[in-house]
């Protein structure tokens, strides 16, 4: 049996080199054929050309392309995508620099565009949404940059959308990480909100203070003004407990009077009593004269009696002396 080394020596060198050509075009037709299926992920898509010319896009799924004339030019994420802004110097319309940086969330609407409208979408966005930011803040005041981030925000998603539609995507939202105002600047801010909290304490507090001497007088006046009224209302009260007490007193004389005098017309000898009793109201009253220092008006003669009795006006006094005249 002839050896292996006896039968490649006995095959002409032409006949090895051709069957190596063809088992090399072989294995590169077994290449080019396994490359040519895709399975497209879900959200993404994969742009074919044929022949150096758009041909067509694939969705999601298996997908057989023609060897050595398809070909997957790009290959596109259509999920979310989030975009890093680097730190940047800006200028506010007050010249004061700052830092800012921030980051933003786009997607791929249009594969076609994505790939042929632009270079590098993500590149393009980010320094578009540099370049905004810095002509947003170059028109506000320091204190209104750290305030309207929203507004910063707003436009810059506006200036991209426009831009957007060129390049197939969408920029769903762009926010402010950081805005770092230089160590001089951020000092002297810190006092400002440090002085108006100290200005915020102190109306604070006249506030309150005002507020309690408000409530303080308040109370006083409602104080006074029922003391006022309790006591009036103790004065009415007094006032017509007396009233009431003279005219009971004053009933109850009038009454005794009346009662008196209808006795005395119509007894016998009434008038005799009377004249009796008063007589001698009146001698008790003289011996009260006598203390020094008392002035007293008499009538002329002390030893009639009734004289005195006539100078006292008694109404409807009579007697014998009357008829002794």
């Amino acid at each position: 049996m002839p050896s292996i080394d006896r039968i490649f020596t006995d095959i002409p060198v032409s006949d090895i080199f051709n069957f190596a050509v063809w088992g090399i075009i072989f294995l590169v037709l077994i290449f080019r054929f396994f490359t040519s299926i895709k399975i497209v992920p879900t959200q993404a898509a994969y742009v074919v050309e044929r022949l150096g010319k758009y041909n067509r896009t694939l969705g999601a799924g298996f997908h057989a392309l023609i060897p050595f004339v398809d070909k997957v030019s790009y290959q596109l994420d259509l999920k979310e995508l989030t975009v890093e802004v680097p730190p940047q110097e800006c200028f506010t319309a007050d010249e004061v620099r700052v830092e800012v940086d921030g980051v933003m969330y786009i997607s791929v609407i249009d594969s076609v565009r994505a790939s042929y409208g632009v270079t590098n979408y993500g590149i393009a966005a980010m320094e578009l949404a540099q370049t905004t930011t810095r002509s947003v803040i170059g028109t506000l005041d320091l204190d209104k940059t750290f305030e309207e981030r929203a507004l910063i925000s707003a436009r810059v998603v506006e200036a991209l959308d426009a831009a957007g539609k060129t390049w197939g995507i969408r920029v769903h939202r762009y926010e402010i990480k950081n805005l770092t105002p230089p160590p001089s600047v951020h000092e002297a801010m810190e006092k400002q909100v440090t002085a108006e909290r100290e200005r915020r304490a102190i109306v604070a507090r006249s506030e309150g203070e005002k507020q309690s001497r408000i409530n303080t007088s308040e109370g006083e006046k409602m104080e006074a003004i029922n003391l006022s009224e309790g006591q009036m209302q103790r004065t009415i009260n007094e006032a017509e407990g007396q009233a009431q007490e003279i005219l009971s007193i004053a009933e109850a004389t009038a009454n005794s009077i009346e009662v008196v005098a209808a006795a005395i017309e119509s007894s016998p000898g009434g008038d005799d009593a009377i004249r009796l009793q008063l007589a001698e109201r009146y001698l008790q009253k003289l011996t009260g004269l006598a203390q020094e220092g008392t002035r007293v008006v008499l009538p002329t003669d002390m030893t009639n009696i009734d004289a005195v009795l006539k100078s006292l006006n008694y109404s409807g006094f009579s007697g014998p002396a009357e008829a002794d005249g």
